[in-house]
């Protein structure tokens, strides 16, 4: 069974099940094994579900080709676009000399929300902090961000590729 051939519908739900199946794995592993997130890692989060929102309403409406297929489409890809970003920000602070990683501040992405404005925390969460650079877990070798760098490719190549091409 070749995915590539699957139809626009079948294609986003997978999309849709491959975000859920993420981010279940991300509430195990923070409310399982008891690895708090950082803050750019809740970014990553919020990312997936943005993709898994318009994946699923894909999947659902499965339109056909046309402005509302490219909309949805393109709401993927900006979803994926910004999470690259964010994962590839993470990965960076991960591998920088232990000199440069910015100093832990210690505040939680809801309570930075609630004391200051968003330019702020915006600018906080990117300057991150000793959390953000930890690598408490890997797999064959690569820590969660990585892992979320090659999901967030994947899937906004998956959407691209469904959206965008010609039905047979």
């Amino acid at each position: 069974m070749n995915p590539f051939a699957w139809s626009f519908r079948a294609q986003f739900l997978a999309g849709f099940v491959c975000c859920a199946a993420l981010l279940g794995y991300a509430l195990y592993v923070e409310h399982g094994m008891l690895m708090m997130p950082c803050p750019l890692c809740i970014l990553q989060r919020i990312a997936f579900v943005f993709m898994g929102l318009f994946f699923l309403l894909g999947a659902i409406i499965g339109p056909r080709p046309g402005w509302l297929r490219m909309l949805n489409t393109a709401m993927v890809g900006l979803g994926a676009a910004v999470g690259v970003g964010v994962a590839g920000w993470h990965v960076r602070m991960q591998h920088l000399p232990a000199d440069e990683v910015p100093s832990c501040g210690g505040m939680e992405l809801g309570y930075m929300l609630d004391a200051f404005p968003l330019q702020t925390v915006i600018e906080k969460v990117f300057t991150g902090s000793g959390d953000c650079a930890k690598i408490d877990w890997t797999f064959l070798g690569l820590s969660m961000p990585v892992w979320t760098l090659v999901w967030f490719i994947g899937l906004g190549v998956g959407a691209l590729w469904a959206g965008l091409r010609r039905p047979a």
